[in-house]
């Protein structure tokens, strides 16, 4: 099987992809998370992965839009356990640093590590893993990225202080995407994306849909409907798949009070509680 992943050899996404899949599986490596919905729509890879949110810094909006724009269907999540580490050159120390380089999320989720470092930049990458070959090309000892551990091992780089990340319970929610709707089973998650007519009760009414059902709804997320200013797509993540009679009659509700409605995918429930008392019991 091939699947898609945004980064380079080593970033999270991989990892991620490696854990859900199994370390049999082909990678292909892209540059944007645009191209990973593109080379899965056009059958070069029969998955994706793609990161959707984090604990700490949120929501990865770009993919939220890319979910829409593209047909495809959401068959998979997955929670990796995020530890970010301060890579530099063999020999470099903490002390050398000057500038630091990483993706804009990892950035954010060390900005307790970073604000305690006086005097050193940092400046965005596309990617983590990407960052740390940019470091190795530049062969300054000044200069450092903010990666995996496995990157750092990739890349033969030296990992100058680990466990940077602002909190030990970081953790990024992945999603699956594939060409084709599949069964997910008995426990299982749905997300939908729909629009509505600005008006008063609109959201209250929507939503009343699932509370009559007793289903339950376990995120809510709103973008911007481009091109129609103060209006919003609603993203929401149920309990539930599309092959059971209470979700179908939910979102057959939910038709009457929207302009848009799209089901991005049901699949299976990933037990997070499971990984975070793991990770504990590691701890």
């Amino acid at each position: 099987m091939f699947v898609a992943f945004q980064g380079e050899p080593g970033a999270y996404s991989e990892s991620a992809a490696l854990a859900y899949f199994g370390e049999g599986i082909k990678v292909e490596p892209c540059e944007t998370f645009e191209r990973v919905f593109k080379v899965v729509s056009e059958g070069r890879c029969e998955r994706g992965i793609i990161p959707i949110e984090n604990s700490v810094a949120g929501s990865i909006y770009q993919n939220y839009d890319l979910l829409l724009q593209f047909p495809l269907e959401v068959v998979g999540e997955y929670y990796l356990q995020i530890s970010h580490c301060l890579i530099g050159i063999p020999g470099s120390s903490l002390k050398d640093i000057k500038k630091i380089l990483s993706h804009p999320q990892a950035l954010a989720q060390c900005d307790r590590f970073l604000k305690s470092l006086e005097g050193v930049k940092h400046e965005p990458a596309y990617d983590t893993a990407g960052s740390v070959r940019i470091v190795k090309e530049m062969k300054d000892p000044s200069v450092a990225a903010i990666a995996s551990r496995r990157a750092a091992e990739i890349y033969g780089m030296d990992v100058l202080t680990a466990n940077i990340e602002n909190t030990a319970a970081n953790y990024t929610r992945f999603q699956i995407i594939s060409r084709r709707r599949e069964d997910p089973g008995k426990d299982a998650k749905t997300s939908i994306v729909f629009a509505m007519k600005n008006q008063a009760g609109a959201l209250y009414r929507a939503l009343s849909v699932f509370a009559l059902r007793d289903i339950d709804l376990t995120k809510i997320e709103s973008r911007p409907l481009v091109g129609k200013p103060w209006e919003y797509f609603f993203y929401i993540d149920l309990a539930g798949s599309v092959f059971e009679e209470k979700v179908q009659r939910a979102l057959a509700n939910l038709e009457e009070y929207t302009t848009f409605l799209r089901v991005l995918g049901s699949y299976p429930r990933f037990a997070f509680r499971d990984l975070v008392k793991a990770a504990e019991d590691h701890d």
